[in-house]
């Protein structure tokens, strides 16, 4: 599989949520797509490539843990072989916990940093070691959050790791311009995926309220008045990984429906 005459992306943690939500708007767009999860993520990611392709676009499944290095340059390797090149990298697996921070161990933020920081540090570095190779420039486009903007409260370890995806990109930035790469980030606010029903299910658990409820709490705070979709965060990441953002470089950029301005 090979398709030297289209632009390619990386979307990672397509499984379900925000990145097949990516996945499927970049091939729309036109690009050829490597849909990338964990091995055990493998049967939604087939699922995310075949409705790519009965929609006439070009998708191919690979598994990476992106905390593993190995892994991730193998996976960036792999899709050049596939589908020929680099154009696109969307860092976009990540994970949350919910703990008041005298209750967060040590092992609970090294498996959030881990994922949330070094995966997108091994995904930045892989990505932007293929495009210098090719020399053809490229977007690098990583996953923020609200959270890396504001700390919330049972969300420390979280936010740790998403302000910390903010100076990474900063650097990384200004360090890749000069190979023609830019790198931004999208900073997500309250989505309808399993990540915020996880947050909502862990707030309420120890507020004792009914479920939902912190979902509802946090919701009345969005300006234009409905909680966010897929959708609406990959319609941005569109715009990162087309050619109309290449004046657009270490940013990162609030796409929340109105709850923290910056």
């Amino acid at each position: 599989m090979t398709s030297t005459d289209q632009r390619t992306a990386i979307v990672t943690g397509a499984a379900r949520g925000i990145g097949k939500g990516i996945a499927e708007r970049l091939a729309r767009d036109g690009l050829a797509v490597a849909v990338a999860d964990l091995d055990s993520m493998r049967e939604e990611l087939n699922g995310v490539a075949q409705g790519i392709e009965r929609s006439g676009g070009l998708a191919t499944t690979l598994t990476a843990d992106v905390s593993d290095p190995e892994q991730v340059n193998t996976l960036v390797r792999d899709t050049v072989q596939r589908l020929g090149r680099l154009d696109v990298f969307v860092a976009n697996a990540g994970i949350a916990a919910v703990d008041p921070l005298l209750d967060t161990t040590l092992d609970e933020l090294d498996r959030l940093v881990r994922v949330n920081l070094y995966g997108v540090f091994n995904c930045y570095q892989a990505a932007a070691r293929q495009m210098i190779e090719q020399g053809t420039g490229g977007k690098i486009i990583g996953a923020a959050s609200i959270a890396a903007h504001k700390g919330f409260e049972m969300l420390g370890g979280y936010s740790v790791t998403k302000w910390g995806v903010r100076g990474l990109t900063q650097v990384a930035a200004q360090e890749w311009a000069r190979h023609g790469i830019t790198v931004n980030a999208y900073c997500p606010g309250i989505v309808g995926t399993a990540m915020w029903d996880l947050i909502d299910e862990k707030m309420t658990q120890r507020t004792g309220e009914e479920r939902g409820a912190a979902m509802k709490r946090f919701s009345e705070s969005i300006a234009l008045g409905r909680v966010e979709r897929p959708e609406d965060v990959a319609a941005f990441v569109s715009y990162l990984a087309s050619r109309d953002s290449d004046y657009m470089t270490g940013q990162s950029v609030l796409i929340d429906g109105g709850i923290i301005y910056s």
